[in-house]
């Protein structure tokens, strides 16, 4: 039998990434003592690319090796930690939304094929 864990429908909704989003803007100013996004900020892109990337590898392990509560607990700091980044260089968590919503319905092996070649 699969684990899951039972869900609110505005917890579904994508309400709560908007409210983190505007939570992330709104501390991104605040003093780097007492805010963490604050402090993440202030250390720069490549810190804040290296914490992303630790945060990944620590999914990966939860993935592999651990239980489906810490997974999740990884997920989540995952994604704090790419929408810090994605707020630190501009970019709205809508255009993330709008590109996935692009590819939706087509095959990924497709849509990586019609991309630009570098």
């Amino acid at each position: 039998m699969a684990w899951r864990i039972m869900t609110s429908p505005q917890s579904q909704s994508g309400d709560t990434l908007s409210r983190l989003e505007a939570t992330i803007a709104a501390r991104r100013a605040a003093d780097p003592e007492t805010s963490y996004v604050a402090k993440l900020n202030a250390s720069g892109l490549g810190k804040m690319s290296q914490k992303l990337g630790e945060e990944a590898t620590e999914t990966i392990i939860a993935a592999l090796a651990q239980g489906p509560r810490e997974l999740i607990g990884e997920a989540a700091d995952l994604l704090f930690h790419l929408m810090v980044l994605l707020g630190a260089r501009g970019v709205p968590l809508a255009d993330v939304l709008a590109e996935l919503d692009r590819r939706e319905g087509v095959s990924g092996i497709a849509e990586k094929a019609s991309r630009p070649k570098d």
